[in-house]
């Protein structure tokens, strides 16, 4: 009987305990966003304001950097930092040229198809742009360069977006774009270049939990991540994360209460409170991290037992905190994320001009 007690109190203490913190240091940037060169070691190059982090099929590490109009890739091996696209000047140029030289606008997010070419999004030239694996020519794939909202049903090189933010590639040749400056998702068929859109409407409120996602509101779609058939979504204006299983075409909600702040960790994740969400990604064992920006905070949820923790950033805006505690440490406006197959944490620490990592 005592021992039965015992296991008991020890299974309820090991619960309440908080999750075990990893170890933050920074791997891009020197702290600095003025561009003082296109590769060279990885401590040694200024990046401005990274904000999409993604890891590519070859295993380096990609960054959108958004005040130097650039695509970089590091070298996780050689820590040798490297230019992929964009000339550095802001601009729309290049197409059907190396993606080096391409003027790009605020680039604000990357990924990557299952044939390794390279999408990413560009937020000042409302649109969405491919770079050929094999040949390293740009070209584009998605808006017409002028914001607006037209095209659903045409080609999708002709239609409007408006400041999109995100976007996520399927298994099927789907790439799917956070147009947030329309409340809308929309989706591109890679293979008949046709767009149209996936959910959203012209009214601006939250969704409602297992509302049919197309013709109805969903508020301010900022990110986008795509995992085993269902888009996973963090609504910036609407302090919340919700997932889309495709098939099924119904929104379900699975974190925040919609209302802007700080609380929740510990407890279940629709109670939770986040301050405009800018990043989302799947991690080891379905877990969702996503960036609460406003809070300087990276967050994880465990869906199954809908537990929210928080596992990087004290929630106080800064910049230290390298070499300890993940949880501990300061940052300061952080916009992208993306994580490894052994639990390794990936941040575009935007203000900072670095990228963060955390070691589990």
């Amino acid at each position: 009987m005592i021992r039965r007690i015992s296991t008991a109190l020890c299974c309820l203490l090991l619960i309440q305990l908080p999750i075990q913190a990893g170890t933050i240091d920074t791997v891009i940037g020197t702290g600095r966003p003025d561009n003082n060169g296109a590769r060279g070691p990885a401590d040694s190059i200024n990046v401005g304001q990274p904000f999409g982090v993604e890891l590519g099929p070859d295993g380096a590490l990609y960054v959108t950097e958004v005040q130097n109009h650039r695509v970089l890739r590091l070298d996780l091996k050689t820590q040798q930092l490297t230019t992929v696209a964009g000339n550095g000047t802001a601009g729309y140029s290049g197409d059907g040229g190396p993606a080096t030289s391409a003027q790009l606008h605020e680039p604000y997010e990357v990924r990557f198809d299952r044939q390794g070419n390279m999408f990413f999004v560009e937020m000042k030239n409302h649109l969405v742009r491919r770079v050929d694996a094999r040949t390293g020519r740009i070209s584009t794939v998605a808006g017409s360069g002028t914001a607006g909202y037209s095209g659903d049903g045409g080609p999708a090189v002709k239609a409007q977006l408006r400041v999109p933010h995100s976007i996520a590639l399927d298994d099927r040749n789907g790439l799917y774009i956070a147009d947030i400056g329309n409340h809308r998702i929309r989706k591109v068929d890679l293979k008949s270049g046709l767009i149209h859109s996936i959910a959203g409407s012209t009214e601006r409120s939250l969704p409602q939990d297992g509302q049919l996602a197309a013709g109805n509101p969903i508020l301010g779609p900022r990110a986008l991540c795509f995992h085993q058939g269902t888009l996973w979504i963090a609504l910036r204006e609407g302090h919340s994360v919700w997932k889309l299983p495709l098939k099924e075409g119904t929104l379900k909600h699975v974190a925040g209460d919609g209302s802007k702040g700080y609380s929740g960790d510990g407890g279940a994740a629709r109670s939770a409170r986040f301050n405009g969400p800018k990043g989302i990604c799947i991690g080891p064992a379905g877990k969702i991290f996503v960036v609460d920006t406003e809070n300087h905070a990276i967050r994880r949820i465990d869906p199954v037992h809908d537990r929210i923790e928080t596992v990087a950033g004290s929630g106080e805006r800064g910049a230290g905190g390298d070499g300890g505690a993940a949880n501990a440490a300061q940052l300061d406006r952080p916009h992208g994320i993306c994580v490894g197959p052994d639990g390794t944490i990936y941040i575009g620490d935007t203000v900072n001009h670095r990228v963060r990592r955390v070691k589990p």
